[in-house]
């Protein structure tokens, strides 16, 4: 396995790539890798050539409140994931170097950043976009995969590819859960054992409005209203949002139709939890 930590190094080894015209399947981190990431590697090396992650705790998607200095950051035990996992390559830069003091480019996708998490973080999907710009234009993978759990961010991605005409495939994969249902997620470190039984109620609530979908509700806002009860019924959560939406533009539903996803994030205590669910609904 190799590792890079400078921009100029990885661009060398990129470059002695293209003649052997590679596939190169792309999984883009923050590190504190859990099995989630482990399951997005393992989905890479069934269909690419080469497999390359990137580590980096991008600054720019975090806002001036939220836990950028806190995050969980242990590239030693990444790196052992990543070996353990038979990666190819890992780039890690230095923050200072990936984003020096004089950086000044933004890379914005309006519509779709505007709801749901772009509303409650304002310039979250501008830093993730700015950054996942820059890694694809160094990386120039075939594949790039991304897990179900960032779905909102999955289709900022997508948008961003299309318009930008940047010569990769998205993969979207399944979210990776505990067994008792909670979707994995670094911020889950940050969890006290109490806080991580509140924790569970995100999932219960947006399962609850699957099925009361598959009993036949077709109002959304009674499928939201039975979701928002299994989170009332439990104390020092706050909801964020819950919502029933169009599956590909994100856009809230009166009447539930087509392909459907469930929108859901939570706060116990100063901990934001996000998570979601798709529902088919057949005529």
């Amino acid at each position: 396995m190799r590792i890079f930590r400078s921009t100029r190094a990885f661009r060398t080894w990129r470059r002695q790539q293209d003649a052997l015209r590679p596939m190169i399947g792309f999984i883009p981190t923050m590190g504190a890798l859990h099995a989630g990431h482990r399951s997005l590697i393992q989905h890479a090396r069934r269909t690419c050539r080469t497999v390359v992650v990137s580590i980096f705790v991008n600054p720019l998607q975090f806002g001036p409140a939220e836990d950028y200095h806190r995050y969980p950051r242990d590239l030693s035990q990444d790196l052992a994931l990543c070996h353990e996992e038979d990666v190819d390559v890992v780039f890690a830069p230095q923050v200072e170097s990936w984003i020096p003091p004089d950086f000044q480019t933004r890379v914005t996708v309006d519509a779709l950043s505007t709801r749901w998490e772009g509303e409650q973080r304002p310039t979250h999907f501008q830093g993730v976009t700015t950054i996942v710009t820059k890694l694809l234009n160094l990386t120039r993978p075939t594949r790039i995969f991304l897990g179900q759990k960032d779905y909102q961010q999955f289709l900022v991605i997508r948008q961003l590819v299309k318009d930008l005409e940047l010569d990769t495939r998205l993969i979207l994969c399944p979210t990776v859960r505990d067994p008792d249902g909670l979707a994995l997620s670094s911020r889950n470190h940050y969890l006290t054992p109490l806080q991580r039984q509140q924790a569970l109620r995100l999932y219960q609530a947006l399962s609850a409005g699957k099925e009361a979908i598959r009993r036949g509700v077709r109002r959304a806002r009674l499928a939201e209203k039975t979701m928002a009860k299994i989170i009332d019924a439990a104390s020092n959560i706050r909801i964020d949002y819950l919502a029933c939406c169009n599956a590909q533009t994100l856009e809230p539903l009166t009447h539930l139709q087509g392909k459907v996803v469930l929108l859901g994030a939570i706060r116990i205590g100063e901990i934001r939890l996000i998570d979601n669910l798709i529902v088919q609904i057949r005529q």
